[in-house]
């Protein structure tokens, strides 16, 4: 029960979230004239927003891997929520050193 309502409710907020994350960077992108475009524009660097995402994101996709193994299936149900939520923790922890810090990710 907890990880079908965890998964509904979280697409709501990514839905949400990304969407806000979209609409500043876009202020961001034009030029900033007035009071509140720069004020709308300083959520675009909340690292709780940032943070929340990248929590949604994994969780939610992680979580509707299991659902869909379940329909497949797969009849271990708990070993698949024990599994995708320790990897979750581990990818989210990794992520957030990233935002936190602000390390540069060095692509090829």
């Amino acid at each position: 029960m907890f990880v079908w309502l965890f998964h509904r409710i979280s697409g709501i907020l990514l839905f949400v979230l990304i969407g806000l994350q979209i609409i500043t960077g876009y202020v961001l992108g034009g030029e900033l004239t007035t009071p509140w475009q720069k004020a709308f524009a300083g959520i675009h660097r909340i690292q709780a927003i940032n943070l929340s995402i990248l929590f949604l994101f994994i969780f939610h996709a992680f979580y509707g891997i299991r659902t869909m193994l379940i329909d497949l299936g797969i009849k271990k149900e708990k070993f698949l929520f024990w599994f995708f939520t320790i990897l979750g923790i581990l990818i989210f922890c990794i992520g957030a050193y990233f935002i936190v810090t602000k390390v540069p990710i060095k692509t090829a």
